[in-house]
């Protein structure tokens, strides 16, 4: 759906010189609004003044097509003005400026080669128009200005105080209707959200919601041991750390003990401890890793990367729940939960006789799988904002959204590290922002390398070709109609404009 806002307020004089100095704080004041309403009609009245123009119209193309249409709003007109001012708009001229991405202005439409034949241009005697896009690339909508009150076209310092204020008013409105998509979609983790404590854990997903039903299942069952399973960089600890959150242990030590950093002479000292003289440095009786984790949870990391003997003494802890530390001959009996996690296939391990079958089928108790970033990228929006945000607050630098351009590039960019990969990725962009001064983390700034890299085709290029060749391919066969392709393709109409946009598609001959 769109959002249409005309207004034809009393006629005013030029753009007064206080009004220009007072354009920026106005934008600063509009970034502090909390609905689009009320958003829009400030930007709206605010690109009057600035422009001196005598009609306005705004459009915004929502995140989901199918989201509910607010309520138009119109000053100085009846309902009924309204519906005849709507039908007056030439949609040529705003869908240009849509598809491209760029401004089209033009002193007289009804002399300008490129829109004079038009029906729209012809039947309402257009004449100055200023058309700019909101936001991107890719664009959210436009901001289009018809007529001047004072003689002439829109002057080239009106051009580019129109086009600053629709960038910034592009950023303020793409947040502020991305929350109420979000607001009003269905979150199907929100039922496992209202039972678990996991902030830790960012995201919308069908993938993440299927691995909170089983965390929320496996949590309260203190004396059952969990293996999560996963590729490398998915987020494991953070989901050891929510089964401890929510388990009878949380207020117990939760101790980490990363198994592959592990040399095969210190496991035994590292996990059991040792007692006083059984090696050198052992000067007073050393506590180990299960000690330290006495009433709460420890979780053993990259697990498959024990050695054959180290999997020997963690299975024999494993079926006793005791264990003797280093040079005694004391049992202690071990009140520890265990939590291992692996990004390895342990069967095929086992096949390989790099791991022992009865260790793997004593820790394969209960598996949580962690789904990668490839099973969630609606997640990934949400992703890069929450990691933008907390890279910010970590290295002291200014908060910064991330664009739409970004968020565009991130959700269509192969993650093979995932979730670490994603957060390293976010701090280095946001690095890369501070360093231009941008008020904005844009795709340049995650993948500063696409400008220069012309190297062998990658599944990411490949994948980028198809998405391509099908919008063509859809837009031909549709003869650009927007919202038929749209149908076709099962899109919402706005996300297929920022395809086009983002894949620099344009209409043959145009």
């Amino acid at each position: 759906m769109d959002d249409f806002l005309w207004y034809a307020p009393r006629r005013v004089g030029g753009m007064q010189t206080e009004r220009e100095r007072d354009l920026y704080r106005r934008l600063l004041d509009l970034a502090h609004g909390e609905a689009v309403g009320p958003l829009l009609e400030e930007a709206l009245q605010l690109a009057l003044e600035v422009s001196g123009a005598e009609q306005a119209y705004l459009r915004l193309n929502r995140p989901d097509d199918d989201a509910p249409h607010p309520a138009s709003i119109a000053h100085h007109c009846s309902s009924e003005e309204l519906d005849t001012i709507e039908a007056r708009i030439s949609q040529g001229i705003v869908q240009e400026a849509m598809l491209t991405g760029r401004t089209v202005q033009t002193p007289a439409a009804l002399l300008d080669a490129r829109f004079r034949d038009r029906a729209s241009v012809r039947s309402n005697a257009i004449e100055a128009v200023l058309c700019a896009p909101i936001g991107g690339p890719p664009a959210i909508g436009v901001l289009y200005l018809q007529g001047r009150r004072d003689a002439g076209p829109f002057s080239p310092e009106i051009l580019a105080l129109v086009e600053a204020f629709a960038r910034h008013v592009g950023l303020f409105a793409h947040r502020l209707l991305e929350r109420e998509a979000q607001e009003g979609a269905a979150d199907p983790t929100g039922p496992w959200r209202q039972r678990l404590r996991c902030e830790e854990l960012i995201g919308r997903s069908p993938a993440l919601a299927n691995m909170l039903r089983t965390v929320s299942a496996v949590a309260p069952l203190d004396g059952v041991d969990v293996l999560l399973t996963g590729e490398s960089g998915t987020g494991k600890t953070a989901v050891a750390r929510t089964l401890v959150a929510n388990s009878p242990r949380a207020a117990g030590p939760f101790v980490e003990l990363n198994c592959a950093a592990i040399p095969e002479a210190l496991f035994e000292a590292e996990i059991f401890g040792a007692a006083r003289g059984a090696h050198s440095m052992a000067q007073a009786d050393a506590p180990g890793k299960i000690q330290a984790a006495h009433g709460g949870t420890l979780f053993l990391d990259e697990v498959a990367e024990l050695t054959l003997a180290s999997q020997a003494k963690l299975l024999q802890f494993l079926q006793s729940r005791t264990f003797f530390r280093l040079g005694s001959v004391e049992p202690v009996v071990a009140d520890v939960r265990v939590i291992a996690a692996t990004n390895a296939d342990l069967a095929a391990r086992v096949a390989a006789g790099a791991f022992r079958s009865d260790l793997m089928y004593r820790l394969h108790v209960m598996e949580v799988r962690v789904p990668a970033l490839a099973e969630r990228a609606e997640d990934l929006p949400l992703l890069t904002r929450h990691f933008l945000a907390r890279s910010a607050e970590r290295n002291r630098l200014p908060a910064r959204e991330a664009s739409p351009d970004a968020l565009h590039a991130v959700t269509y960019a192969a993650w093979p590290g995932n979730i670490r990969q994603l957060e390293h990725a976010c701090q280095a962009a946001l690095v890369r922002a501070e360093a231009d001064g941008a008020a904005t983390v844009t795709a340049r700034h995650f993948f500063p390398e696409q400008a220069q890299d012309a190297g062998a085709r990658s599944y990411q290029d490949a994948t980028r070709e198809f998405q391509v060749r099908l919008v063509k391919e859809a837009l031909t066969a549709n003869d650009w109609n927007v919202s038929q392709a749209a149908r076709q393709l099962g899109l919402a109409r706005s996300h297929l404009y920022n395809l086009i946009q983002g894949f620099g598609i344009t209409r043959p001959g145009a």
